[in-house]
C-alpha cells in the first residue's frame, strides 16, 4: 500500500517524489540532484521529510540525494511482516540498484542507523560509507541492552511498544499528540525542535494506518529476537567487523541513546572511523541543529 494523501508524504520542495519497487515492496523517496547516490534513512517517529535540510545541500555540492520511507512508514508499503534488520537491508540495497547505482553512502537516523549498519554488513558492494547518528552498532546496543542500567531505563520506551494494539493506539490518539511528545521528550532541553509545522507533519504521517503498527514492529522485533534463532542468526553475522568509513554522530545531551552506549560502536568497524560528539544536542542532531551536522557530514564526504 502506497500513500500520497494530500501532501502528507509528497511535500513540495526542492527534489522530486518518485515510487520505487524493491525486494518485493514499493518505497516512497524524495530525489534531488545527479552524481553519486547518498541515501539517507529516517528514525522513529518520523519519515524522509526529516532529511529535508540536508537534501538541497548536498544535491548542490553534486551528489544524488535520495531519502525514502523505510517499510511502513510514510508513502512506502506497509506489510504485514518484514520488520526485521535482514528485510530492512534488503530493502535497502534492493533500493540502490532500482535507483541505477551500484552503491551509495548511507546516512541513517535512529532506526535507520540501525538498517545503515545492517546493510553495511550484509550487503557491503551496496554501501560505499556509512554515516550513523543516534544510532549504535546494533551488537552494541544490545549489549549495553543487556548489562541493564543506564541505558535500559533510558529505552523504557522499547518495553512499553511491547503490548499488542494498546502501543499503536495510544501512538494516534488525540490527533497523535504522542509522536510530538516524544519529539520533546527526546529532544535536548530548551530545544526549538520540534517547531509547530514540524510537529503537525509528523503527527500526520504516523495516522497512515497502519504506519503505527508498523513501526512498532520494528521495536517488538528488537525484544522477540532475543529469544529466537533468527535474532541469533543475525548476531552471528553483524559479528563481522564493517570495513566501509564510518562517521558516527551523536547528541550529547540525547536521553533516548546515551552517548556512551553509541561511543562503543568503534569496537565494529575495521575501517577509518570518525566520532563526533555535538554539543547541546539530543536524539535528532540532524533536526536540531541541521548546519552542524551537515557540516561534519559534508567534511567527512569531503575527506578522502
Amino acid at each position: 500500500m502506497t500513500a500520497k494523501s494530500g501532501g502528507i508524504v509528497d511535500i513540495d520542495g526542492p527534489w522530486s517524489h518518485r515510487w520505487v519497487a524493491a525486494n518485493g515492496a514499493r518505497f516512497h523517496v524524495a530525489d534531488a540532484g545527479d552524481g553519486p547516490l547518498v541515501l539517507f534513512l529516517h528514525g522513529f517517529p518520523e519519515f524522509w521529510w526529516a532529511w529535508r535540510h540536508q537534501l538541497p545541500v548536498l544535491s548542490e555540492l553534486g551528489f544524488r540525494a535520495v531519502a525514502m520511507d523505510l517499510r511502513g512508514y510514510g508513502g512506502s508499503d506497509k506489510t504485514p511482516r518484514g520488520y526485521d534488520p535482514v528485510t530492512l537491508a534488503g530493502d535497502v540495497a534492493g533500493l540502490v540498484r532500482s535507483l541505477g547505482h551500484s552503491d551509495a553512502v548511507l546516512v541513517g537516523h535512529g532506526w535507520g542507523g540501525y538498517v545503515a549498519w545492517a546493510t553495511a554488513a550484509l550487503h557491503p558492494r551496496q554501501v560505499s560509507r556509512l554515516a550513523v547518528a543516534s544510532a549504535p552498532h546494533p551488537l552494541r546496543l544490545r549489549t549495553a541492552a543487556f548489562r541493564g542500567g543506564r541505558q535500559l531505563r533510558a529505552a523504557g520506551h522499547v518495553v512499553s511498544f511491547q503490548s499488542p494494539i494498546i502501543p499503536e493506539r495510544r501512538l494516534v490518539a488525540d490527533d497523535a499528540a504522542l509522536v510530538e511528545t516524544l519529539l520533546r521528550r527526546w529532544a535536548a532541553p530548551g530545544s526549538v525542535f520540534p517547531d509547530a509545522e514540524t510537529a503537525r507533519r509528523y503527527r500526520k504521517a504516523m495516522q497512515l494506518w497502519p504506519a503505527p503498527h508498523c513501526a512498532l514492529e520494528y521495536y517488538r522485533w528488537l525484544v522477540r529476537a532475543a529469544f529466537r534463532t533468527d535474532g541469533r542468526r543475525f548476531v552471528a553475522r553483524m559479528r563481522q567487523p564493517v570495513r566501509q568509513r564510518v562517521l558516527q554522530l551523536h547528541g550529547m545531551l540525547d536521553p533516548s541513546v546515551l552517548p556512551a552506549t553509541a561511543e562503543g560502536s568503534a569496537e565494529y568497524v575495521a575501517g577509518p572511523y570518525r566520532w563526533r560528539l555535538l554539543d547541546g544536542v539530543g536524539h535528532f542532531p540532524h533536526e536540531e541543529a541541521p548546519d552542524a551536522f551537515t557540516k561534519e557530514l559534508v567534511a567527512w564526504l569531503d575527506d578522502v
